[in-house]
């Protein structure tokens, strides 16, 4: 009776520490390794004068319809996307 007991104990020890204390560490390293990546990533990132800058030479008749087309709001969006496929693609433990 006590050998099924120990086995049962035994067992549930393994499960635990295989499967909940290594996944824990595991996820947590990839975890602080990638915010401390970002952190560091976003301060070398440009800001957004120089697209400003470009954007200035624009003439108002084509701004016109740029803002029915919500170009100020879309031209962000894409920027951040490609920004974002670029980082997860790049970076070897996310992507």
């Amino acid at each position: 009776m006590w050998g099924i007991l120990l086995s049962a104990v035994n067992t549930g020890l393994a499960f635990f520490v295989r499967s909940i204390i290594a996944k824990f560490f595991v996820f947590f390293a990839l975890f602080f390794v990638t915010t401390e990546f970002l952190a560091v990533l976003v301060d070398r990132l440009p800001n957004g004068q120089a697209m400003s800058g470009a954007l200035s030479g624009i003439p108002p008749g084509v701004w016109y319809f740029l803002d029915l087309l919500h170009f100020d709001v879309g031209l962000p969006a894409v920027i951040s996307a490609w920004v974002l496929r670029f980082m997860i693609r790049r970076i070897p433990l996310i992507g």
